[in-house]
């Protein structure tokens, strides 16, 4: 066959799979207009730089897992209020039935607009996802968490009796049907996972996670979430140091980890990870035990340069501006990647601004003549 006669054999089929499929079924990678991969913030600035995109990347599955009380539910619910923050709408799917809107409220959360499902069994937990998902109006899902989506058929039996691989079979069979209404409807799904232990292995991790492999598949991102030491104020627990290990990533490189504080009651320090990172990249001045910025010391110890900082908002947003840019989270490139639109707007008033300015100048400099 000629190359004229495949390219138009090519282009019939193309045209009869649109019709038949719809418009976008099947294109050219070159035609696809979003190229550029979509973010939101994690609500953690080190995480963000650790996922590499800058943010929890829309349309794709995120699987949050780790021990009890390691900080799993805090990161989720971080996300969700950045997604509040910027106009989106949130839902929260709690199959533990542990909620606490005071904890949600107090890390920025908008308890009165959040969509809110305690589901009896995991059937009915799933089938609500797929409606809210495919309803094409949630920009975030969490599901908190797999291990609690109960099998039907387990709440309707006899204690003690064996379901062996029914949670496994339930979350296959709903991350088939889920997937691609994720992608379509560009909502980020966040799955919240508990640790088990395998019986008898002797080598290797024992460690896994409930409801098969079928979510470690699915998912683009698998976030480990693991407390590091506990933070003190004289002999009070205030907190945990929390390390964010990115286990698997599909849209940046993986095994980066990110260490952030999460305090009781506060959520996570963004002041004290925004001390870190400006000392590593040696935008604080570490000397001994004194913190510096520019000419000024700013606290004795991590705890006072952090009330500094949050005492001098002027200044916490200085370093933060800096801290972005040193890590490549631009704030100006997530604004070209989420609205490009607003983007090509403004850089052609941009471009009229310039010329008028210019034109405007031309006339003054021909009426001096």
């Amino acid at each position: 066959m000629a190359k004229d006669d495949k390219k138009k054999a090519l282009d019939i089929a193309l045209k009869k799979i649109e019709k038949d499929f719809g418009k976008g079924a099947v294109m050219r990678m070159g035609e696809k207009v979003d190229t550029q991969i979509s973010t939101i913030p994690s609500g953690s600035l080190a995480l963000d730089a650790a996922l590499g995109v800058g943010g929890y990347p829309r349309g794709r599955i995120i699987e949050v897992y780790g021990p009890e009380s390691s900080g799993k539910t805090t990161v989720a619910l971080h996300a969700v209020a950045e997604v509040q923050k910027r106009g989106g709408t949130a839902a929260y799917i709690d199959a533990e039935n542990a909620m606490d809107p005071a904890y949600a409220e107090a890390l920025g959360v908008d308890i009165d607009s959040l969509i809110l499902s305690q589901p009896n069994t995991g059937e009915e937990g799933l089938q609500i996802a797929d409606t809210l998902i495919a309803s094409g109006a949630i920009d975030i899902l969490v599901v908190d968490s797999v291990a609690a989506l109960v099998p039907r058929a387990e709440i309707d039996g006899d204690m003690g009796d064996s379901h062996v691989g029914l949670q496994a079979r339930l979350m296959s069979q709903a991350l088939r049907k889920l997937s691609g209404n994720i992608s379509k409807t560009k909502t980020i799904a966040v799955f919240i996972n508990q640790i088990r232990e395998k019986v008898g292995v002797m080598f290797g991790n024992p460690e896994t996670t409930p409801g098969g492999r079928a979510l470690k598949f699915y998912s683009t991102i698998r976030l480990e979430v693991r407390r590091a030491e506990q933070i003190k104020q004289g002999s009070d627990v205030i907190g945990n140091r929390v390390k964010l290990k990115v286990v698997k990533n599909k849209v940046a490189p993986p095994f980066k980890v990110a260490e952030v504080d999460i305090m009781y009651g506060k959520g996570i320090s963004q002041t004290g990870e925004l001390i870190d990172m400006a000392a590593d990249k040696d935008i604080i001045k570490k000397a001994g035990s004194w913190y510096s910025y520019g000419d000024d010391r700013i606290g004795q110890g991590r705890e006072n340069a952090k009330q500094y900082l949050e005492e001098h908002p002027d200044i916490y947003d200085e370093v933060k501006a800096k801290v972005r840019e040193a890590y490549g989270i631009d704030a100006k490139a997530i604004e070209e990647r989420e609205n490009p639109e607003k983007v090509k707007q403004e850089q052609e008033k941009e471009k009229e601004a310039s010329a008028k300015n210019k034109d405007d100048s031309n006339e003054k400099s021909a009426k001096k003549e």
